[in-house]
């Protein structure tokens, strides 16, 4: 069987494990020969272990069985399924190419968003990566008439962010300043064949924890921030969290306040800017000031 195929099979198998809950190997089969992909063959069970086996390798979802439960199946792990991690962007890049691929029919009724891929660039940077070697990158910073002359660094990581590739990379000793590049404003990228050590316990996942963003800085302290969101913004916001601290801590008719704990730095400005008069800051009370301010210089540049 065609890999692309073994994949639709994994996704299908976890999206309707998750969607229903929990299903004995029969009703998984049920529902299993209503699809297309079945083309009226049962899932043998050795077939269905060895899918389960596959999706815990690549994906890290566990399958698991409760005996107790009239030997139902379910996903022990749900909890990887919200993460921002490569095996969860796999698995929803993947469900949604299954998705469109059964969709040709009606493909140009199906509109998407552009996400560059910055392709050559971000291959290079992730080749360094793997092989543990420098780069030597020529970068232009938005403002700047002439590029930063050539610099050499280690790449430690890239992330995804607002449809815009960045990376984290370090300057080598004795400066060891990390900081991050956006692949768009990279004029070019060789890979080096000098070596540098990446310490393995680096976490990546840790260092924009605090961050709206892609913004880390020190000089902002990590603090409690609130909102009050009115009216429609109260769903937006449950649905589509601004940072993964967030939770609702009160509702009333008409409103509800989010609390979440970050560095409320330049870029968490925008997704508060962007919303108008649907969201109110309630603390810090700094932070209610600058956003204030810069609501009335946007009246007072109308008013000109």
């Amino acid at each position: 069987m065609k890999s692309y195929a073994l994949f639709q099979e994994y996704i299908w198998l976890v999206e309707t494990i998750h969607r229903e809950g929990r299903l004995t190997l029969e009703e998984i089969n049920q529902r299993w020969l209503r699809t297309e992909m079945s083309e009226g063959v049962s899932l043998a069970r050795s077939t269905f272990n060895r899918h389960r086996d596959a999706i815990l390798d690549m994906f890290g979802i566990i399958i698991d069985c409760d005996r107790k439960d009239g030997f139902r199946y379910y996903i022990f792990n749900e909890e990887v399924l919200g993460e921002d991690s490569i095996q969860n962007w796999m698995l929803s890049t993947l469900s949604v190419n299954s998705i469109l691929s059964e969709s040709k029919a009606v493909q140009s009724r199906i509109l998407l968003e552009s996400i560059p891929s910055d392709g050559e660039n971000l291959h290079k940077f992730i080749d360094a990566m793997k092989r543990g070697v420098r780069i030597r990158v020529n970068y232009r910073r938005y403002g700047a008439e002439a590029s930063n002359s050539s610099m050499k660094l280690d790449p430690f990581f890239v992330k995804l962010f607002n449809r815009r590739w960045y990376g984290l990379v370090k300057f080598p000793e004795p400066t060891a300043l990390l900081f991050t590049l956006a692949f768009d404003r990279i004029l070019s990228l060789e890979v080096t064949d000098e070596k540098f050590e990446y310490k393995k316990d680096f976490d990546p996942a840790g260092w924009f924890r605090d961050s709206y963003g892609i913004v880390r800085d020190q000089a902002v302290p990590v603090e409690k921030v609130v909102i009050r969101a009115f009216g429609k913004e109260v769903n937006y916001l449950r649905d589509l969290p601004l940072h993964h601290s967030q939770k609702e801590v009160a509702a009333s008719e008409g409103y509800s306040d989010f609390e979440m704990t970050l560095r409320p730095t330049a870029d968490f400005f925008s997704p508060l800017l962007a919303r108008g008069a649907a969201v109110k800051v309630l603390q810090p009370q700094w932070l209610a000031n600058e956003i204030k301010a810069i609501h009335q210089a946007a009246i007072e540049l109308y008013n000109q």
